[in-house]
């Protein structure tokens, strides 16, 4: 790798960083090897001054590693020991970390600062369903144990933090599509599609939008058969007891654009029906071309362009799905469902 390329590789690196262990890892030794590496491409001297403000950030991470744990971040109710490498999001990056009483948790830190206010509105969100939704669906959400505001010790830069319960066993819709890329027999994504309803179902009775129903939010346990939706930085909230929760969605996922229903990008607003568009095409996606034409159909006036022309109620729809899968299918039984380990 030429000298110009080390640097690029350095800064970026740098940029990443937003805790002394990203950089430098946990053992002392290599700690060392990597930021005397790390100084030599960065200092001002090598770079006739350009470099400054990295070498700045350098020092200061090297300053923070020594003067104490980096690896906690202490709140006023609880102190979080991070304990693996980040989760990239969509917007965060999520640290694995224990509690001091030992729970599992995800640390949800925004890589920009700026977006500190759609962590917000997961905070209101996870709140809301917590303390209005039915307590019998909470299993369906991740349970938020605080919001607090974190000082980056190396930068200053102050960010909204979330910190979210662990969730152990469970695979995204989108890791279940690359596990079988000829599509999931609907009688398996059956129980996915009943259970995702029943979620959005328990959101919107709350007033909530979660307003980004996508393969990389929806989380399945294989053998449990459970679900839970994620990631709710893009939610809306309606007002209590009102007709349902409407506005606009604050923002999108680029990378699946091609997902939203038009009123997403036109700027429009949202209702429960772009949440039932958007996991209906998780489901049609997850299944393929495996969807028998009776389902296409049902799939198909749940996607129609026209949001009023779209179902709005999940429990509604949900009856209507399970009359479709008793014609198509029988009773309903248990059918184990295995996801194959990634090669």
């Amino acid at each position: 790798m030429s000298e110009a390329n080390q640097l690029d590789d350095a800064l970026a690196r740098l940029d990443r960083a937003r805790v002394p262990a990203d950089l430098f890892g946990e053992d002392e030794a290599e700690a060392v090897r990597r930021y005397r590496r790390l100084a030599r491409l960065v200092h001002p001297d090598a770079t006739g001054g350009r470099t400054r403000d990295a070498f700045i950030r350098l020092s200061a991470l090297w300053r923070a590693r020594h003067r104490d744990d980096p690896a906690v971040i202490t709140t006023r109710r609880h102190a979080y020991r991070l304990d693996g490498d980040p989760i990239g999001g969509d917007l965060a990056e999520l640290y694995p970390a224990r509690s001091g009483s030992g729970l599992g948790v995800l640390v949800k830190m925004p890589r920009d600062p700026r977006d500190g206010d759609l962590v917000e509105r997961e905070a209101a969100a996870l709140s809301r369903l917590a303390g209005d939704g039915d307590a019998r669906f909470l299993p369906y959400v991740p349970r938020l144990v605080e919001s607090f505001r974190h000082r980056d010790a190396a930068t200053g830069a102050q960010r909204q933090v979330n910190v979210v319960a662990a969730l152990d066993g469970f695979h995204s819709l989108a890791e279940v599509g690359r596990a079988y890329p000829d599509g999931v027999d609907p009688r398996d994504a059956a129980w996915m599609w009943r259970r995702l309803l029943v979620g959005l179902g328990f959101a919107h009775r709350a007033g909530v939008l979660h307003g980004a129903v996508l393969p990389d939010h929806v989380m399945i346990h294989p053998a449990e058969h459970g679900l839970v939706l994620v990631d709710w930085c893009y939610s809306v909230l309606g007002g209590r007891g009102g007709a349902g929760p409407s506005g606009r969605v604050p923002a999108m996922v680029d990378r699946y654009a091609g997902r939203y229903p038009p009123e997403v990008p036109g700027r429009r607003p949202a209702s429960p029906a772009t949440d039932i568009f958007m996991a209906t095409r998780c489901m049609t996606g997850l299944m393929g071309g495996k969807a028998p034409p009776a389902m296409r159909s049902f799939a198909r006036g749940c996607t129609l362009p026209a949001r009023n022309r779209r179902p709005s109620d999940a429990w509604r729809l949900l009856a209507e799905l399970d009359e479709l899968l008793e014609r198509l299918y029988g009773r309903r039984r248990f059918r184990p469902f295995h996801l194959p380990s990634p090669h």
